[in-house]
């Protein structure tokens, strides 16, 4: 539980900042729970909340609060509920944080003095000056069963780590513990009768009228007597006392964690650490000036902040100063808390704080990070500076330079080189006194002139515009003319997984075997190496060639001997292909105004050698099959999340999925912020999640109907001094969202008017009720009937009206501005009776249209 001071804006601005978070995450998104060690810290230069994660010690979520400033704000929060209860206005606000939205609000009197207490899913308010502990349920914040009463001026109000609330009354010298009820099944219901919160334990700790101040323990309760300069604890029903060596007022944490307990005693900047009935250790505080909060205990140590600079100490259980945590330099308050596991050192003037884990390391926290959920969107990017140009040189030594002998020639092939940044121009081919320049997208020359029997090796090199590169080998060859014969025909198959298998008959090896068969690839204007195999056939890799290039292959035979064929006859042509790329840039929103749809767009995929024939939308279970790059999915569940998934199909089968996430138009929800009043109308002010849709809204109540904005609607013609019961309602394509709110209209007040005349009986003659008539005259009846006479009230009586109603003419002449009427007004005046409009004048106006028709 945690209940310090911060500011805070009003409800409706917090409201507002939390509907903007929510609307940037999905509103079914749980990620704002504040569970795994986290906590909500305040900023109060940013008007925001943070909530910070002890593990990683870093900030996941910002909340703006605009409006913040100057309001103070009492805090209480669990894993999934914080509580704020503003200061300035006395409004207690409960609010989910896994939504993110206000749940409930509940009035209280404004100022210090009330508090509010959180433990799992109880809640209290806690009426120190009353001495009133009422329970509330936080999620609707209403009274469960009847409350706990002690005398005025009681003190605590903080749950301990077994979930009881303690407090101490100082005019008994009491401290006694209440345990919460069980909260009714539904949010609102009242409980079952004889369910209610009770004070379970009572224990003297004090003579009656001494200064108390309370510190919850893992179990128990601490009550340091500043009068008496005495601690005791209670634990286990049993009570200590130590009795303390401080010669000014201590102070103690909200709640102490462990077995020790710290007393802070500002004056003289000292500690006195409490443990088993007596006080074990005494240490002081660095610094001058009595601004230092209550010390904490945490993980072995003892944590203090001076106020006066930041500065957080860190004692040992000896009093030994072990750790300073240097703050900002600058005075202001500074809030420890430990909360799951964690010790949190919040300054909430600064942008930073600081996580303490067990092992007490200091981890620094940015509160103010933006590459979170509702960080500051980031500064506009620089444009990016000019790309590098390339380091640019020679080309590289060419790969796998191979030879075939032939007769009288030899066939030279080769990877192709490495560019270096420059692209390759040429390869230039040297060997047998020749020297061959070929181009770029050739890499297999036939070299012929050479002579059978003969040893020959070749060079081949690549040249950009930075030069030549380095020259590779081949392997030696001899030309001969015991060449095999070349494989007779050739035949390609492009085959949809990307590959291209290249087939031939066994060539005749002309007295030799066949070592293997060199394949080449040639498109248009190139030529290149596809592979080697000593099978009858090849498999080329699939992306080894461009998909959607046309290439025929030859085939060349190679005997053990290394003489190579002539080149076969060119295959049939083929373009290599295989399955689509997935689609890109692929985006999915909400379709406003039409229920459980949503709307898909995507730039097409690469084709990867085939046309594409269709695109094939599937999501939650359903599956749409289009030819364009965009479609609408209906049919989904009002305000589902779902995951869309874009696959591109074309000969070859269905190629890898894009995906990304979506949602459908929810039902709007609405969130009342307020409501007020006058005579006659009622306004309700409130938010609506429109669940990505448009919504329209509507006010009813009491036969009356407003509608338009959707903020506020304010409902007329109504009846004065009367309950209503406002029903909101917010209507979109996926259907309707409600909410009520209870308001009262303002009763109207009239005054009773008859002022004497200047003239003889004239002058006396409103000063009582006489026989006959006279002013201000009340009757059972709207005339004047003598038997029917209820009574009269003096000049200047303000009476509470209902209703108006034709009746006796009556003219009240000089008494009331020659106020002469046949209405009379219904009034509270011994029950429901009448007076003549004449003599009762309206306040705000005299304006009669206010009130209705009895």
């Amino acid at each position: 539980m945690r209940g310090g001071l911060v500011t805070i804006g009003t409800v409706a601005a917090l409201l507002a900042a939390m509907g903007l978070t929510v609307l940037g995450l999905g509103a079914a998104d749980n990620a704002v729970a504040s569970f795994d060690a986290s906590s909500w810290l305040w900023s109060t230069t940013r008007s925001e909340l943070a909530r910070v994660n002890g593990v990683t010690a870093r900030v996941d979520t910002r909340m703006e609060v605009p409006g913040g400033r100057r309001h103070q704000m009492q805090v209480a929060q669990t894993d999934r509920l914080l509580i704020l209860r503003d200061l300035n206005t006395g409004r207690v606000s409960s609010l989910d944080l896994a939504t993110l939205q206000i749940t409930a609000t509940t009035p209280t009197a404004p100022g210090l003095g009330v508090s509010v207490a959180l433990h799992e899913d109880a809640a209290f308010v806690v009426d120190a000056v009353q001495g009133i502990v009422r329970q509330l349920d936080p999620r609707a914040l209403t009274p469960v069963g009847e409350p706990v009463r002690y005398p005025p001026g009681i003190t605590g109000g903080t749950f301990d780590g077994a979930g009881k609330l303690w407090i101490a009354v100082p005019s008994e010298g009491t401290v006694s513990a209440v345990t919460a009820a069980e909260l009714p099944e539904t949010p609102g219901d009242t409980p079952p009768a004889g369910l209610s919160p009770k004070r379970v334990e009572t224990y003297d700790v004090a003579e009656p009228a001494h200064e108390l101040v309370v510190s919850t323990l893992d179990e128990g309760v601490a009550v340091l007597d500043r009068t008496s300069a005495s601690l005791v604890t209670v634990v286990g029903g049993q009570t200590q006392r130590a009795e303390l060596s401080m010669t000014a007022p201590g102070n103690l944490p909200t709640r102490t964690s462990g077995p020790q307990v710290p007393v802070t005693v500002s004056g003289d900047r000292s500690v006195h650490v409490v443990r088993d009935s007596r006080e074990v250790k005494r240490f002081t505080v660095p610094g001058t000036g009595a601004r230092l909060s209550p010390a904490v205990s945490w993980a072995g140590r003892f944590y203090c902040a001076d106020e006066n600079t930041g500065t957080v100490y860190a004692f040992d259980t000896e009093g030994q100063l072990v750790q300073t945590v240097k703050g900002s330099g600058r005075p202001g308050p500074v809030e420890l808390e430990v909360r799951e596991n964690h010790l949190f050192i919040n300054p909430p003037d600064s942008s930073t704080a600081q996580v303490v884990d067990d092992r007490n390391q200091v981890r620094e926290v940015d509160k103010y990070a933006n590459d979170v959920l509702g960080g500051d969107p980031p500064p506009v990017a620089p444009p990016p500076p000019p790309p590098k140009k390339p380091k640019v040189s020679k080309p590289g030594a060419p790969k796998s330079v191979t030879a075939a002998a032939g007769d009288a020639s030899a066939r030279v092939s080769w990877q192709a080189a490495a560019s270096n940044g420059a692209e390759i121009t040429r390869y230039v081919v040297e060997g047998a006194g020749q020297t061959h320049q070929v181009g770029a997208n050739q890499r297999a020359l036939e070299i012929t002139g050479l002579t059978n029997g003969e040893t020959y090796t070749f060079s081949v090199h690549a040249v950009n515009a930075k030069g030549e590169g380095p020259a590779r080998r081949s392997n030696p060859v001899v030309p001969t003319a015991e060449v095999p014969d070349p494989p007779a025909s050739v035949t390609a198959e492009a085959r949809p997984d990307g590959t291209v298998r290249v087939s031939w008959p066994e060539a005749d090896g002309q007295g030799n075997k066949i070592a293997k068969y060199a394949v080449t690839a040639t498109s248009a204007g190139a030529s290149a190496p596809a592979g080697e195999s000593a099978k009858t056939e090849l498999v080329v890799p699939a992306g080894q060639l461009e998909y959607g290039t046309q290439y025929a292959f030859t085939v060349t035979a190679v005997s053990e001997k290394g003489a190579g064929s002539k080149a076969s006859p060119v295959s049939n042509t083929v373009v290599p292909f295989t399955t689509p790329k997935a689609p890109t840039e692929l985006r999915a929103s909400t379709v406003a105004d039409q229920p459980g749809t949503i709307a898909v767009q995507w730039s097409p995929a690469v084709d990867n050698g085939r046309p594409v024939t269709k695109y094939v939308v599937e999501t939650a279970g359903k599956s749409v099959e289009v030819t364009d790059v965009q479609a609408t999915v209906g049919g989904l569940g009002n305000g589902q999340n779902v995951t869309v998934k874009v696959k591109a199909v074309n000969e070859a089968g269905a190629g890898p999925e894009a995906s990304t996430t979506a949602r459908t138009v929810a039902e709007p929800r609405i969130t009342v912020t307020g409501s007020s009043a006058d005579a006659t109308s009622v306004t309700v002010t409130f938010t609506v999640d429109a669940g990505g849709g448009r919504a329209t809204c509507t006010a009813a109540t009491g036969g009356k109907t407003a509608s338009g904005s959707c903020s506020s609607l304010r409902v007329t013609g109504l009846t004065p001094g009367t309950a209503y019961t406002v029903t909101l309602t917010a209507s979109n394509a996926a259907g309707k969202g409600t909410a009520s709110r209870a308001q009262t209209t303002d009763p109207v007040y009239g005054v009773a008017t008859c002022k004497n005349g200047p003239d003889g009986d004239q002058r006396t003659y409103c000063d009582k009720d006489v026989p006959g008539r006279n002013g201000n005259e009340i009757f059972e009846v709207p005339r004047q009937d003598n038997d029917r006479q209820a009574g009269w009230v003096p000049d200047g009586h303000r009476l509470r009206t209902y209703c108006k109603v034709k009746g006796e003419d009556v003219d009240a002449w000089i008494y009331n501005n020659n106020k002469q009427s046949t209405w009379w007004v219904q009034v509270e005046y011994k029950g429901k009776t009448y007076i003549p409009w004449a003599w009762l004048n309206l306040e705000g106006g005299d304006d009669l249209g206010v009130l209705p028709s009895c």
